[in-house]
Formats: C-alpha cells, structure tokens, sequence
C-alpha cells in the first residue's frame, strides 16, 4: 500500500530528476577538472533529452491512470504501457544512453554556469520532494 502511495505521488519523477542532476554535475566536474587536459573532449548529459524522456513518462502514466483502455491500445500499437513505476524505470535506462562528447571549445565559463543551473534544478528537486514528505507525514500522523 505504501509503494502505491509513492507511485501516485510526484516522489519518483522527483527521484529521477535528482538521480539524473547528481549524474550530469559528476560529468560537469570532470570537465572543469580535465579543462587544461589536451586532447580532452567535453562531455555533458543532455538535459533536453532527460526532459523529454521524463515528459513522455508522465504522459504514458497519466494516461494509463485516466483511461483502462489505454494499456490495451497502447499493446495493439506495439508499445509497452507503463504503469506504477516502470515508466520511470525507462527514464533511468533512457540517462545511460543520452551522455555526448562536444568537439567544441566551451569556455569554463559556461561549465560553471551549466552547473550552476543544474545545481538549482537539483535543489528545486529536492526541495519539492521534502514537501512532498512533509505532506505525506502531515497524512500519516493526521497533523497539519
């Protein structure tokens, strides 16, 4: 009961979004740490495609939740209709696949600024998940 709880809460789009910001600032770092290396190739993890990953997660999900009918249409369609979780399941085999190396020159600059705002997205993420918990508890105990 306790799983279905999370499954129907905003908890496991949050957790990929924290799981997928923890993974691009490691990639991040490593490139201002090899920036004066030659030969060194920037990486990053494409945010839009995490988002766009993310979006049609959620979709499929909501989906499923408002129309019984849509796991059946989905199957005749050849695609697998994620319920519960596995749809963010996708998500997270999807972040192995969208890492890129950049032959371009970015300035350390723009890394530091790519990772400030993946810092803020992380902390926003958290932040929501925090209230979530908050509010879960606020259930729990019967307390505002």
């Amino acid at each position: 009961m306790l799983s279905s709880i999370f499954d129907s809460s905003t908890v496991p789009m949050l957790e990929q979004v924290v799981n997928f910001t923890q993974a691009r600032h490691g990639v991040l770092a490593g490139n201002i740490a090899n920036f004066d290396t030659p030969g060194y190739r920037t990486r990053d993890l494409s945010p839009e495609e995490f988002q766009s990953r993310l979006k049609e997660a959620v979709e499929a999900k909501r989906e499923s939740m408002i129309s019984p009918t849509y796991a059946i249409n989905a199957q005749l369609a050849g695609k697998t209709a994620p319920t519960g979780y596995d749809g963010m399941e996708q998500v997270r085999e999807s972040m192995k696949s969208i890492l890129y190396h950049d032959n371009s020159d970015v300035s350390i600059e723009r890394q530091v600024a790519e990772i400030s705002k993946n810092q803020q997205q992380h902390n926003l993420a958290l932040s929501l998940m925090t209230a979530q918990f908050r509010l879960f508890r606020a259930a729990v105990t019967e307390r505002a």
